[in-house]
């Protein structure tokens, strides 16, 4: 693991840490929270807060669950075969 991937999981971590804090499940990050949310009509503004902040790409949340979902923030072994 580089730099780069190993600054990056520490920021996953610290995002999946503050997301539990919040009620959230402990192995998901607070953005693919906010785009369950928004898919499931529970509250859409957390998410447009979210992919409206000018570091983030558009449509940060949805690739954040679809990360989620395809385990891609786990070492390579523990991926799903659609990963």
């Amino acid at each position: 693991m580089n730099t780069r991937q190993h600054v990056m999981q520490v920021l996953i971590a610290l995002d999946q840490f503050g997301n539990s804090l919040l009620g959230g499940f402990a192995d998901e990050t607070f953005s693919s929270r906010c785009w369950r949310w928004s898919r499931d009509g529970v509250r859409d503004w957390p998410r447009r807060i979210i992919d409206g902040l000018p570091f983030w790409k558009a449509g940060h949340c949805q690739r954040a669950y679809e990360g989620e979902r395809d385990r891609l923030q786990c070492p390579p072994e523990l991926r799903g075969p659609s990963a």
